[in-house]
């Protein structure tokens, strides 16, 4: 298969590139500088000259905070992107998946969300991201959207100073005698490794539609540290943060634990539990 990943250099697109490559497929990788997904004539030309049969598009404005002070950017970028990449796999009869998040929930639920829940952002990112979704499924016949959570890979990532959650804890820990951890916001930490390989598994069904992809379980962000630690024998004092000790800038779910429903029920679910994913991501980094 020929298949185009947009957003090739990003932590998640280096993955997806390297995933269907090891698959035999044909990869078109394509970053900012090859194509401007806000440009319809500029996504028509790019596309047109590969001719992809398949779409991944992970391209987004995913800093939380820049999207919530240009919400105008983040429109133009996570939803009139997918609308054009979108359109342009509708006439070219391609298949596409868009990648989105978690923060298309508000996190009052408050056990893991179901493909069928109500989505209700809090924030630009989850509302300019649920656009991208609505546009997507409205417009491509054969499309893929998947919600992942709290992803971290081995690509540095731009958007937070090249640097996942992961590295972040273990960088502090070298640096400092003691961490505070918010443990009141609940999420599920996800390998990019897995999420590519789970967008190479769809793209060979014609399972089309709305799925969670996730590691499986869940976890506050202090007790991710605290696994961190443990898995790589980090000596360090990791203490519970007191409540609103880190306020945030922006308003965000504390509860976006993500059930991948849909991928099982078709049988497709590629995910291991998230402490697995993050051993194999450990191992691979060493």
């Amino acid at each position: 298969m020929k298949v185009a990943v947009l957003g090739s250099n990003g932590q998640l697109g280096s993955d997806v590139c390297a995933a269907f490559l090891q698959n035999g497929d044909q990869v078109i990788g394509l970053t900012h500088s090859d194509i401007e997904v806000t440009s319809p004539s500029a996504v028509n030309e790019v596309l047109a000259a590969s001719m992809p049969e398949l779409i991944v598009n992970t391209a987004a404005m995913h800093h939380v905070e820049k999207c919530e002070a240009d919400p105008l950017a983040a429109f133009q970028g996570n939803a009139l992107g997918a609308k054009y990449v979108a359109q342009w796999a509708q006439q070219a009869g391609a298949a596409i998946a868009y990648v989105s998040t978690d923060y298309v929930f508000d996190g009052k639920k408050g056990a893991p969300y179901l493909e069928s829940d109500a989505a209700v952002p809090l924030n630009t990112y989850g509302i300019t991201k649920l656009a991208g979704e609505h546009y997507t499924a409205a417009i491509a016949p054969k499309y893929f959207v998947l919600r992942v959570s709290a992803i971290y890979g081995h690509q540095p990532c731009r958007a937070k100073g090249g640097l996942n959650f992961v590295e972040m804890m273990l960088k502090l820990s070298r640096e400092r005698d003691e961490l505070r951890v918010v443990d009141d916001e609940f999420v599920t930490p996800t390998p990019t490794a897995q999420i590519a390989e789970q967008l190479v598994a769809l793209s060979r069904s014609t399972h089309y539609g709305l799925y969670h992809g996730t590691a499986e379980g869940s976890c506050s962000w202090y007790e991710f540290a605290d696994e961190i630690f443990r898995a790589t024998g980090t000596k360090i004092r990791l203490e519970k943060a007191r409540p609103g000790e880190f306020p945030a800038k922006v308003s965000r779910p504390k509860y976006s634990v993500l059930e991948n429903h849909a991928l099982k029920a078709a049988q497709l679910n590629v995910f291991t539990d998230w402490r697995d994913g993050l051993e194999g991501y450990l191992r691979a980094r060493t």
